[in-house]
């Protein structure tokens, strides 16, 4: 399997965006993603999972999107295989 592509578009002192293209990856089993900033993520491609601590699944399909706030516990539970699922982030 290829690695996760992770490719920034633009980078300032308060705002960083970026193009991220997985296939098939997932965030390894026990661990947690916390940004510390906030993070608003857009999928233009493809299909994702996302989990939040406390049980939250979100099912992700081309044009979703999803703010997770500074600090929040979240992981990629799945992300489609064979195909590239695409995502466009913006932290702040």
């Amino acid at each position: 399997m290829n690695p996760e592509f992770f490719q920034t578009l633009l980078r300032t002192k308060s705002l960083k965006i970026e193009r991220i293209t997985s296939r098939g990856h997932a965030t390894p089993k026990g661990k947690w993603l916390k940004g510390r900033k906030n993070e608003w993520v857009v999928l233009l491609a493809g299909a994702a999972k996302l989990r939040f601590r406390g049980g939250r699944v979100i099912s992700m399909k081309p044009g979703s999107s999803v703010w997770i706030r500074a600090g929040r516990a979240h992981r990629v539970e799945w992300t489609e295989p064979g195909v590239k699922t695409v995502w466009f982030a913006i932290h702040t």
